[in-house]
C-alpha cells in the first residue's frame, strides 16, 4: 500500500545520521522543566469530552469560550479530526504548496480530491489571497494552510488572512489553519485564526513551541458547532485522550510563561546561528522565517536537491528533510529547535558538503 503521508513514513524509517537537522520539534523538556509533574500524575478521571481543566486552560490561553475547544492527540490528531468531521468522499480540499505532507493524507483517506494553491519563493512565501481565489471552486469544503508556514516559517499577514476567510465564506467553505508554530512568533498569548470568524478553524499543540511532544496535547478551536462535530468524530477514532498526559498538560499551561521563556532562549540563540550561516552561503536561496523552528533553503541552479541530501547524510553524517516531501524538490528543510551544540556541528558539516558540491 502506498503511503498516505510519505514524509511521515520517511521520518520514521530513514537511516539516522549522526547529526540530525531534520527535526522540527523544540528541544524536549525534562521533568525539571515542569515543577510538580510527578505530583500531578493520576491514571483515571473524567475526560469523556476532553478533560475539563485542560479545555478551560486552552480556552483561557486564547480568550475564547470553552465550548469552542476540542482536545486531540497532538496537532496531527486535531487536523485529522477536523477532516473527519467536515470532509466526505467527493468533496474538494484546497491545500497550500509547498505544504506539510500529512495535511494531504486525511482528505485522501476520506475520498476527497485535493487541489493546490501556491506560496512562491519569489513572493517571500507570503499568503496570496488571489492564488486562493483562482483555485477555489464550489466543491471546495476546506481551505488548508499553516501559519507560520511549514516548511518556511513565514507568517501570513492579517489582511491576507482576512481576505482568504472572506473568499472561503463566499464559497461555503471553511479555512483550517494549523498554528502549531504560532506561539513561537512573539511574547505572550497570540490571537488564533478561529477567534476572527466562524469560517476559521485553528489547530495546535504543546509540541513545536514548548518542547512537550511527549504529552501529545493537541486541540481544535472552532465555532461551537464545528467543535462539537470534532468531539463526535473523536468518539470513533480514539475515544478520549490519555488522562495522565492531560493532567500534565494542565500543569504545563500553568507554567506556560516559563516554558515560553525557555523556548525563546533556545530559538534566539539557534536562530541567530542559522541566520549567520545562511548569510555566509551565497549558493543558497532562502526566505528567513518569521517564527517557528525551520527554514527552507535551496541551492541555486539545482532543480532537485535529492542527491545532495543523500551525499550530506552518507558522507557528512548529517540529515535534513528532502524538499520533495513539501512538493519542492529543489529545497531542503533545516530544523533549528534542538541542541545548540548539535546545530553548530551540523551547520559546519552542511557547509563542508556545500563546499564539496561545488
Amino acid at each position: 500500500m502506498s503511503s498516505l503521508a510519505p514524509y511521515m513514513q520517511w521520518a520514521k524509517q530513514h537511516a539516522r545520521p549522526r547529526i540530525s537537522l531534520a527535526g522540527s520539534n523544540l528541544l524536549s523538556c525534562e521533568l525539571s522543566d515542569l515543577p510538580g509533574a510527578r505530583e500531578a500524575l493520576e491514571f483515571y478521571g473524567d475526560n469523556d469530552n476532553g478533560y475539563r481543566p485542560l479545555v478551560e486552560a486552552i480556552a483561557a490561553r486564547y480568550g475564547v469560550n470553552p465550548e469552542m475547544v476540542a482536545t486531540a492527540q497532538g496537532t496531527s490528531g486535531a487536523n485529522f479530526l477536523v477532516f473527519a468531521a467536515l470532509v466526505k468522499a467527493g468533496d474538494e480540499v484546497l491545500v497550500e504548496r509547498p505544504g506539510y505532507d500529512p495535511l494531504m493524507g486525511p482528505p485522501a483517506l476520506l475520498g476527497a480530491s485535493i487541489t493546490r494553491f501556491d506560496r512562491r519563493l519569489e513572493d517571500g512565501y507570503r499568503l496570496d489571497p488571489e492564488a486562493v481565489r483562482a483555485a477555489i471552486t464550489p466543491r471546495t469544503r476546506l481551505v488548508v494552510m499553516t501559519n507560520p508556514h511549514n516548511p518556511t516559517g513565514v507568517l501570513a499577514s492579517e489582511a491576507a488572512m482576512g481576505e482568504v476567510g472572506r473568499i472561503a465564506e463566499r464559497h461555503g467553505a471553511r479555512v483550517l489553519v494549523d498554528e502549531v508554530y504560532l506561539d513561537s512568533a512573539g511574547d505572550g498569548p497570540v490571537r488564533p485564526a478561529a477567534a476572527r470568524s466562524p469560517v476559521f478553524i485553528t489547530t495546535s499543540s504543546l509540541t513545536k513551541s514548548y518542547g512537550l511532544a511527549g504529552l501529545r496535547c493537541g486541540w481544535v478551536v472552532a465555532d461551537p458547532v464545528v467543535a462539537e462535530a470534532v468531539r463526535r468524530a473523536r468518539d470513533i477514532v480514539d475515544g478520549t485522550g490519555s488522562f495522565p498526559a492531560e493532567r500534565l498538560s494542565v500543569l504545563a499551561f500553568s507554567l506556560l510563561d516559563r516554558l515560553a521563556a525557555r523556548a525563546r532562549a533556545i530559538l534566539d540563540a539557534n536562530g541567530g546561528a542559522v541566520r549567520q550561516f545562511l548569510a555566509s552561503r551565497g549558493e543558497l536561496e532562502f526566505v528567513l522565517p518569521s517564527a517557528g523552528t525551520v527554514v527552507f533553503p535551496r541551492i541555486r541552479g539545482l532543480e532537485d536537491a535529492t542527491r545532495f541530501i543523500e551525499t550530506l547524510a552518507r558522507d557528512y553524517e548529517t540529515g535534513v528533510v528532502p524538499g520533495r516531501f513539501f512538493q519542492a524538490p529543489a529545497h531542503f528543510r533545516l530544523g533549528f529547535g534542538g541542541r545548540a551544540d548539535e546545530l553548530t556541528e551540523g551547520l559546519g558539516r552542511l557547509g563542508a558538503a556545500l563546499d564539496g558540491w561545488k
